[in-house]
C-alpha cells in the first residue's frame, strides 16, 4: 500500500521562506474530512489527524513539535512563537494556543500557520527582520481587522515597517459566493470599511473578504505590489479545498503555513 503524500500549494513569497496551503489531497481522513486534515478542533478522527500531521511534517522536513496549529475563535488575539514558547511542555503550549487567530515567529525551522475553510488566510513575511506571520481572517476577524492587529504586533515586537512586508492572501471564499445578511453588511459599515469597494449587491449583499484584507494591508502602508492574491475560491473548488459552506462545519480545514529556512 502506498503511503499518502500531502499535496501542497506553494507560494513564491521570498527566498528562504517556505509558504504553502494544504489541499484536500494526500492524507488518510475520510468523508467531509478527506483526505488531508490536520485540524484537531473540527471533529475528525484523532488517529487520522495525528497521521496526517506526521505526513505533513515529513513532507516539510520538520520535527513534529515544530508544527504550530492554534485553536482559533474568530478573534484578534495574536501569539509570538519564540524560544520560550518552544520550550513549553505540550499542555502549556496548547493552553497558549487557545483562542489565537494569528501566529508569528523569527525562529527558523518552525512552521506557524492557521486553519481555514472559506475564511481568508493571510501569510506575511518581513524581509528585513526575517519574521513570518499567519493570520486567520473570517468575516468577524476581517471586521475587527485581524491583519492590521498582526502587522501592529510585528511592528512592536520586531520593528516591522510597511515597506518590509511581502504577503499572500490564500484560498478563501470569493465575493460572488459570500452572500451575507444585512447584519453582516452593517458590521463592516459601522467600523468604517470601504463598502463601495468591498460590497456588491446580487439580490442580497456579498462581501469581498480577500479584497478587504488586502485593503487593510494597503491602509497600513504595505505597497500594493507586495501583496499576492491567490484568486482561489474554496466554495467553487471544493474538490481540492475544504469549504464549510459546501461541506458543513463538521469537515476538514486547510492549513496555511510559513517556515523560515
Amino acid at each position: 500500500m502506498n503511503t499518502p503524500s500531502p499535496q501542497l500549494l506553494y507560494y513564491d513569497i521570498a527566498p528562504g521562506v517556505t509558504a504553502f496551503s494544504t489541499t484536500r489531497h494526500g492524507g488518510v481522513s475520510h468523508g467531509a474530512y478527506g483526505e488531508l486534515n490536520i485540524n484537531a478542533y473540527c471533529g475528525d478522527d484523532e488517529g487520522h489527524v495525528a497521521r496526517n500531521r506526521e505526513l505533513l511534517v515529513k513532507k516539510l522536513d520538520l520535527p513534529p513539535t515544530q508544527l504550530i496549529v492554534p485553536h482559533q475563535t474568530h478573534g484578534v488575539e495574536t501569539l509570538v512563537v519564540d524560544n520560550d514558547f518552544l520550550a513549553l511542555p505540550a499542555e502549556r503550549r496548547a493552553l497558549a494556543l487557545e483562542g489565537v487567530d494569528a501566529v508569528m515567529t523569527h525562529c527558523q525551522s518552525v512552521c506557524v500557520g492557521v486553519s481555514t475553510a472559506d475564511c481568508i488566510p493571510v501569510l506575511i513575511y518581513d524581509e528585513t527582520h526575517h519574521v513570518v506571520a499567519a493570520a486567520h481572517a473570517g468575516w468577524r476577524g476581517t471586521v475587527d481587522r485581524i491583519v492590521t492587529a498582526t502587522l501592529e504586533r510585528m511592528a512592536t515586537r520586531y520593528g516591522t515597517r510597511p515597506q518590509d512586508v511581502r504577503a499572500v492572501v490564500g484560498p478563501g471564499i470569493s465575493v460572488r459566493n459570500f452572500e451575507v445578511g444585512q447584519e453582516v453588511y452593517d458590521a463592516f459599515r459601522l467600523v468604517g470599511h470601504d463598502m463601495g469597494r468591498i460590497a456588491k449587491r446580487y439580490g442580497k449583499w456579498h462581501i469581498d473578504l480577500p479584497l478587504c484584507n488586502k485593503l487593510q494591508m494597503e491602509s497600513w502602508g504595505v505597497p500594493t505590489d507586495n501583496v499576492t492574491m491567490s484568486g482561489i475560491c474554496t466554495y467553487e473548488a471544493e474538490a481540492d479545498w475544504f469549504s464549510a459552506r459546501r461541506l458543513g462545519i463538521a469537515s476538514g480545514r486547510i492549513y496555511n503555513g510559513l517556515i523560515l529556512r
